[in-house]
């Protein structure tokens, strides 16, 4: 996996309702922290994102769309999972204006200068 040093190549994409994310989750970490934004083995770019809670019976999931909602300033029930639900690697809906989600998304996870 490479990491990139920019958000050339975005890790989201636009869908009627908003943008779709596509996360790497890693879980069991230290601390629930957005590490940036890599380019995984399959070619796709993917924002990761780090929890604390362990993988079981949901509960990464739901701590990863709570951490989500506190920095993209979005409620909870505007987050939806698409896939990925046993995967490290997930989709997610985020609904609202696609705008002003790309530009958040955008300052979250710019490269550090």
């Amino acid at each position: 996996m490479s990491f990139l040093s920019t958000v050339d190549e975005k890790a989201w994409f636009r869908h009627a309702d908003g943008l779709n994310l596509r996360v790497r989750l890693s879980p069991s970490a230290s601390s629930n922290r957005l590490q940036g934004v890599e380019k995984s083995g399959d070619g796709l770019t993917r924002a990761k994102v780090a929890v604390t809670v362990v993988p079981e019976k949901g509960k990464a999931n739901k701590a990863l769309i709570k951490i989500l909602s506190k920095h993209l300033g979005v409620a909870q029930r505007d987050i939806d999972l698409v896939s990925g639900a046993t995967d490290r690697n997930k989709t997610l809906l985020l609904k609202g204006d696609a705008d002003s989600l790309e530009k958040t998304l955008q300052r979250l996870f710019a490269p550090v200068q």
